[in-house]
């Protein structure tokens, strides 16, 4: 899928593409290696106020949705809320992973959307639909890698979760990210740095 400006230029990379009716809609998350550098020297990183990475989503997406033509949507705009999971879903570059959690093509368990552009009235050629990796994966290490069983087969136990993290067992975690996000094989070919997955753990504790 070919866009101008690209949205690399912002250290954002396509991760699902779709059609929905005559539009097209673009899904943007983490270009790695080289997101965190890029968003630490922007000046919402930098400033000091409250939800740095999405102030900055609605900039950097929002200029791209303005050179594009189209509209930009946000996960956090609602409610009610954009359908993201139903739209990965529906790209054929992700897929519900064994522990019930996106698993994307490229990202794996550590697929993160910041933001969608809507182009309406345009029907742009779609990327090629990719094979789920969890149907070739031998092992399926993210179903037993959660310490604590919070996440596995079974429903997200979310309050286990938060409480390990709290705990000095739960350093690992807190300063690497999710146990289980790492384990995924796709995930550690991405490149996203501890300090961006700390980053997002400190904002979920």
């Amino acid at each position: 899928m070919k866009l101008a400006p690209a949205p690399e230029t912002h250290a954002l990379m396509v991760m699902g593409a779709l059609h929905d009716a005559g539009d097209t809609i673009v899904l943007l998350g983490p270009h790695e290696p080289g997101f965190w550098a890029h968003f630490t020297a922007q000046p919402e990183y930098r400033d000091g106020r409250p939800d740095p990475l999405d102030r900055w989503s609605k900039r950097a997406i929002g200029g791209l949705a303005a050179d594009w033509n189209g509209t930009a949507i946000f996960p956090s705009d609602g409610p009610p809320y954009a359908p993201f999971q139903d739209w990965a879903l529906r790209s054929g570059q992700a897929w519900t992973s064994p522990v019930g959690m996106l698993v994307q093509a490229q990202a794996g368990l550590m697929v993160s959307f910041r933001g969608a552009v809507r182009l309406a009235g345009r029907r742009l050629p779609l990327p090629a639909a990719k094979p789920d990796p969890c149907r070739t994966c031998p092992d399926k290490p993210c179903l037993s890698a959660c310490p604590v069983g919070a996440l596995g087969p079974g429903p997200y136990r979310v309050d286990a979760c938060r409480a390990h993290l709290e705990t000095a067992e739960g350093r690992d975690c807190r300063a690497q990210g999710c146990a289980v996000r790492r384990a995924c094989p796709v995930s550690r070919s991405y490149g996203r740095l501890p300090e961006q997955s700390a980053f997002h753990m400190r904002a979920f504790r």
